[in-house]
């Protein structure tokens, strides 16, 4: 069964082992919070990682406060997600989500040799958005 996502989004798609979001996060006005991800993957096999991404991506489209993800990966392995989310708040609980923990500690012992998250508070936003 398809994985609903918030703001009716379409799911993400696994395709040549990458994960592919169909789209760019449909915002509100500013002000935002911006979560971003910046890892590079082990050398190791990430079945298990792709299929707890999914279940992050569905956890996450569940919080009342998530806006959106735009994840890219290279074929190094080397990548970036940045998740919006409507205010701080909302961030602290998704980061003690118990399965969110769970994701997190097998992201530190297993699934990445380097990461960084940073959380940045959107002042300005423009572009050509989709219509």
């Amino acid at each position: 069964m398809p994985v609903e996502f918030a703001g009716g989004a379409p799911a993400p798609v696994t395709y040549a082992k990458a994960i592919i979001m169909p789209y760019i996060s449909d915002t509100p006005e500013t002000p935002y919070y911006a979560v971003i991800f910046t890892s590079v993957n082990a050398d190791t096999d990430h079945t298990e990682h792709q299929k707890m991404t999914l279940r992050m991506l569905e956890l996450a489209s569940a919080y009342d406060g998530y806006l959106g993800i735009e994840p890219a990966r290279n074929p190094d392995g080397s990548g970036v997600a940045v998740s919006y989310w409507r205010d701080l708040e909302t961030i602290q609980q998704w980061a003690r989500d118990p399965e969110h923990l769970i994701a997190k500690e097998k992201g530190r012992t297993a699934w990445y040799d380097h990461y960084m998250i940073r959380i940045a508070k959107v002042e300005r936003a423009y572009g050509r958005p989709d219509e």
